[in-house]
């Protein structure tokens, strides 16, 4: 092979790989433009969440004092009810007791003195 058809294939090679990189650059910027469209609408979306979150905040103080229970209203009472929160059966139960605890009575406990 002459050196001319050897310069002939490179630049054949050549062309054909800046032809590949051009259409490589042409996808990757269609993606960044794609995921600058995303980025920007998903900014767009953050903003309008924090202004609801911002308006649900200012409004916290108003439902706090309007919801609050009296002073006078026992500290384990529900304001709604009255029944006390850690009632049996109910999904919140005292901190440190076991489940069905408050079923069962103590055996240590004498259930005689008042």
């Amino acid at each position: 092979m002459s050196r001319i058809d050897q310069l002939t294939d490179r630049i054949e090679r050549l062309l054909l790989r800046h032809e590949e990189l051009h259409r490589i650059n042409a996808l990757l910027t269609e993606q960044v433009t794609t995921l600058t469209q995303e980025r920007d609408s998903l900014r767009a979306r953050l903003a309008a969440a924090r202004a609801r979150i911002d308006v649900l905040i200012d409004k916290l103080p108003q439902l706090g004092a309007a919801d609050a229970p009296s002073a006078d209203a026992s500290p384990g009472a529900s304001a709604a009810h009255g029944a006390p929160l850690s009632a049996p059966g109910s999904a919140f139960a005292p901190i440190g007791a076991r489940p069905g605890s408050e079923l069962t009575p103590d055996p240590n406990e004498d259930a005689g003195t008042p």
